[in-house]
């Protein structure tokens, strides 16, 4: 038994003296550091295996989705029972398609896993859209009831009062919502001026209200972006909807460029990049990869990905489409449950099209890493669950909303050790006096 002590201490002592490695705890409260000295002429690669010590269970990162990710940019890798993960931005098509194919249990318990390395997986974060200017779109989206293109039952309305939205957006706060979306139907903010400077004017209202803020407003450019940011706006939403490759056969009118740019301004802006896409446009299985590659290869993964499963329309071309498969819950698991693995820091939010499944299959979908919801009456034109039914089922499955203004809370398995966190650094090199 000595001899076997004696033969692994060797081990230890020679794997600690090739790695340089350095135990490292870091207590987020008070954000204290221990550090051993390195002896010149090591390696100035370090390999660091690390755990995060917290001082209460209840507590929360950075709710600023850089100074959040800047506590991790040493990190490398996390492991938790045979599941590793990484932030990473260059991830191949082909990767993200051997894990979006991978048998369904295997895809749910490595999402499911990787889920709870990096988040608390009974926090929510509970969003609600408001149409603030519905109709009257001269964009040819396929799905969309919203177009000038096409007859749907929706009728063009001028653009809200200020305080309409804001009796609207206390409401929604009443209601438990932490972040309050405005959408406009339109193919760009351009130089409706009158129009901006109204919903300037309601970013600054619903911030002061305690509420995060986010617009979905189409293109908007780089001096837009940066004057939304300094009303207060927490997020935008622009989706790309699908893949460069399929997207032409669903929008013609605008670029998928075009979103690419208005992502960048917003992003170059500071505002929390809010993008996803929608199921049932008649996509392929390649399709949905290649979406999804598309934002994890983007130079940030988006703060929110939303995944849609489309509500058809009928008048609208994709809803007169008999030919078009429905999106089933396991499309969506699916696809979230992809998107959790390559983007483990994002939120994913289960979006349109939600009212169609069963409460047992939006669970499916938030065990596959879904943490953030649209809730109220209307999803900008169609149906969406109701506020009482949406706290019902957060009571059913033990959930509770994230509150606004605060970061995500610690996940428990790296509060409670049971991450296993590597680092790859450059060491800064130390003398003896």
């Amino acid at each position: 038994q000595k001899l076997i002590v004696c033969c692994v201490m060797s081990r230890l002592t020679a794997l600690y003296r090739t790695t340089a490695a350095i135990t490292r705890r870091t207590q987020l409260s008070a954000a204290v550091r221990t550090l051993s000295v390195i002896p010149p002429g090591s390696s100035l690669e370090e390999v660091v295996v690390d755990k995060y010590v917290v001082a209460s269970a209840q507590a929360r990162l950075p709710n600023d989705v850089h100074e959040r990710n800047a506590l991790y940019e040493e990190e490398e890798t996390r492991s938790m029972g045979g599941v590793e993960a990484t932030v990473r931005h260059n991830w191949t098509k082909q990767e993200i398609a051997d894990i979006y194919h991978l048998p369904f249990y295997e895809l749910m318990y490595r999402a499911s896993t990787v889920h709870r390395m990096y988040w608390d997986p009974k926090e929510v974060q509970q969003c609600t859209l408001l149409s603030i200017k519905t109709g009257g779109c001269t964009e040819d989206c396929s799905y969309c009831s919203q177009s000038t293109r096409y007859k749907t039952f929706v009728k063009p309305t001028p653009t809200m009062k200020v305080q309409e939205v804001l009796e609207a957006a206390q409401r929604a706060k009443d209601a438990g919502s932490t972040r309050f979306c405005m959408g406009a139907a339109w193919r760009e903010l351009g130089n409706k001026k009158n129009a901006f400077n109204h919903i300037l004017d309601m970013v600054r209202g619903v911030n002061g209200m305690g509420l995060e803020v986010c617009c979905t407003l189409g293109m908007v450019s780089a001096e837009q972006a940066r004057q939304l940011k300094e009303a207060g706006l927490t997020a935008y939403n622009h989706n790309l909807d699908t893949s460069p490759e399929h997207y032409p056969n669903v929008i013609t009118t605008r670029s998928y460029q075009d979103r690419l740019d208005t992502l960048a301004h917003v992003r170059e802006a500071g505002i929390s990049v809010c993008s996803g896409g929608i199921l049932g446009l008649g996509e392929q299985e390649t399709d949905r990869v290649g979406l999804l590659h598309v934002l994890a290869t983007l130079p940030e993964h988006p703060e929110s990905v939303p995944i849609n499963a489309l509500v058809s329309v009928e008048g609208t071309p994709l809803g007169d489409d008999r030919d078009i498969d429905e999106v089933d819950a396991f499309d969506m698991a699916r696809v979230i449950a992809t998107a959790r693995i390559v983007m483990p820091r994002t939120m994913v939010r289960l979006s349109a099209g939600r009212l169609s499944f069963s409460d047992a299959e939006q669970f499916l979908m938030f065990q596959a890493g879904a943490n953030s919801i649209f809730n109220g009456d209307k999803l900008l034109t169609t149906a969406n669950p109701e506020f009482d039914a949406d706290q019902q089922l957060f009571h059913k499955f033990g959930f509770q909303g994230k509150p606004a203004h605060k970061g995500p809370l610690v996940a428990p398995s790296e509060d409670e050790g049971k991450v296993v966190i590597t680092k790859v650094k450059a060491a800064e090199e130390k003398h003896f006096a």
